[in-house]
């Protein structure tokens, strides 16, 4: 199995943040399970890359080949250079079971919302979930309650996003399938 973790390329402006993506990284190594990720050494992505690493964790970094020349990419990772963006997402998509965000910004709701929608289209079929660890995805899971209630998303669609307030709720999730 394989996970595709949407994260910032910084750090934020709280280490609890960084200790997340770390712990997050080194439970799925422990775990036996596959990260696959933009590929990038900095931030939040760079943390949970080495911390799976570090625990024995396959880890399949994918990256554009711009954002690979302005020298960001993780040289430790089995990195995959692509075209762009879109080869990006499409190959985290084909090598991904699971979908999770850890706290990030605009690529990372974009990507997280781009898989969601390819589930909601049956593009794909995969659990796509928010690690609202200290809760930083209130604000966005209230956003989408709130379309949910206004009739812009079905029930049925509204499922799609599944949120949990801590990573062992998130590895339990994973580990269930």
């Amino acid at each position: 199995m394989r996970v595709c973790v949407y994260c910032g390329s910084s750090a934020g402006d709280d280490p609890s943040f960084a200790a997340t993506a770390r712990a997050f990284g080194t439970a799925l190594g422990r775990a036996g399970i596959g990260v696959v990720y933009g590929g990038g050494r900095i931030g939040l992505m760079g943390a949970v890359a080495d911390a799976a690493l570090d625990a024995g964790g396959e880890v399949i970094g994918i990256i554009p080949r711009f954002l690979e020349e302005r020298e960001v990419a993780h040289r430790g990772v089995d990195l995959r250079i692509v075209a762009s963006m879109h080869e990006r997402k499409q190959l985290m998509s084909e090598l991904s079971d699971a979908f999770v965000a850890l706290p990030g910004g605009f690529g990372t709701f974009e990507e997280f919302f781009e898989i969601v929608t390819w589930v909601q289209l049956a593009l794909i079929d995969a659990p796509c979930i928010l690690a609202n660890v200290d809760g930083y995805y209130d604000p966005l899971i209230a956003l989408i309650d709130g379309a949910h209630a206004k009739g812009f998303i079905s029930a049925t669609n509204r499922a799609i996003v599944e949120s949990y307030a801590s990573l062992d709720e998130v590895m339990a999730r994973l580990s269930n399938g």
